[in-house]
């Protein structure tokens, strides 16, 4: 081979080379464009919002009775099932009754023997005034004869109270429910003894929830911010939550408002009212109570699911002028109607924030943003 061919050929594969690793360049540069990922993005939203606070309380039934026996005697029966709902008298438990039926009828003839013991001083008492009109008494007979009947009049009084308290007991070993309500378990068996004439033994509560009332303290600063925004909140609508998600919302209406500050710890107690229709509220159970506190004119609102967090706190996913995620830290308020969240301080009216694909993005990554209608 000549030298002309030696060059030529070395030529030729040296522009061959040269033409493979433009083409490996431009392939490698048409793959990074076809890399660049969408990302959904959206802007931050200014609206008026009215911010909460939140309070630890406690539900209470709006009516609880304690039911208890007022008599001595056996409990000879039990008519009801714990957790029951009974209504009001109907029969919840039996008391042994012999010695309180045996009063009622001593009492009864107590009172016929003062009624028969007052018909004859009467008759006696007219008899002699007719005498006394034709000198056959004494004025000291009538004058006795009066007095034997006003004292048969007050035995009547007497033999008649007597019988109703001896009704009353009687009725007392019949023992009934006070209100209507969801009944607790009882604390003593049938065949127990029960000493309630001393004083009443209890034996179980009724629970009026049909109607529920949260309970819980404020502040008294707190309390005077909440009545100068009064104008502008909602109080008929304040949300409870609880510690485990009940299986209906439920929001009460502010109904009272303690008339005093207790200065041992500068608070007002504060009653809201509850629908409990569907019977999950209990006597009893611990809740958290949005109370509203002012209304924010110009709050920013992003989307909650954009919101992540790490080990720093809150953060959001943004994109800048070069279209590259930049890693946001943000602080954040309470929700907004349930999807959006207050954002207080890290992003401005035009931030762009990522949406969706938050686990596919990382920062400083260069990304084709799509603004979400």
């Amino acid at each position: 081979m000549t030298i002309q061919n030696t060059l030529s050929a070395t030529l030729t594969m040296f522009a061959a080379a040269m033409m493979f690793q433009a083409c490996s360049e431009s392939n490698k540069n048409t793959g990074t464009e076809n890399r660049t990922m969408q990302v959904s993005v959206a802007r931050p939203v200014c609206d008026s919002v009215t911010v909460h606070k939140e309070y630890p309380g406690y539900i209470s039934a709006d009516n609880a009775v304690k039911v208890v026996a007022r008599v001595n005697g056996q409990m000879t029966s039990k008519l009801y099932d714990s957790g029951d709902y009974v209504k009001k008298g109907q029969v919840l438990f039996t008391i042994e009754d012999t010695q309180y039926r045996d009063a009622v009828q001593r009492a009864k003839s107590d009172l016929e023997t003062a009624l028969a013991t007052n018909k004859y001083a009467t008759a006696q008492y007219n008899a002699m005034k007719k005498a006394l009109e034709s000198d056959a008494v004494a004025q000291l007979d009538v004058t006795q004869a009066e007095s034997s009947m006003n004292e048969s009049l007050a035995s009547i009084e007497s033999a008649r109270a007597a019988l109703r308290t001896a009704e009353t007991n009687l009725s007392y070993c019949t023992v009934t429910a006070p209100i209507s309500g969801h009944v607790s378990s009882c604390n003593f068996s049938v065949g127990d003894y029960l000493s309630g004439a001393a004083a009443p033994v209890e034996l179980t509560t009724i629970y009026d929830d049909a109607i529920v009332k949260a309970v819980f303290s404020v502040e008294e600063k707190e309390y005077i911010s909440m009545k100068r925004n009064a104008d502008s909140t909602d109080f008929d609508n304040v949300p409870l939550s609880f510690a485990q998600p009940l299986p209906h919302a439920y929001s009460g209406k502010l109904c009272y408002v303690s008339p005093a500050v207790d200065k041992s710890t500068g608070t007002l107690t504060l009653n809201l009212l509850i629908e409990n229709k569907d019977g999950e509220l209990k006597d009893g159970m611990f809740t958290t109570i949005s109370m509203p506190a002012q209304t924010v004119t110009d709050a920013i609102l992003v989307k909650d699911a954009s919101i992540s967090t790490d080990q720093l706190g809150k953060y959001v996913y943004t994109v800048n002028d070069s279209d590259k995620i930049v890693y946001t830290p943000i602080k954040t308020g309470e929700t907004v109607s349930d999807t959006m969240r207050i954002v207080t301080d890290g992003l401005t009216l035009d931030s762009r924030y990522v949406t969706k694909a938050l686990l596919k993005v990382r920062d400083g990554m260069t990304v084709k943003p799509v603004v979400e209608n």
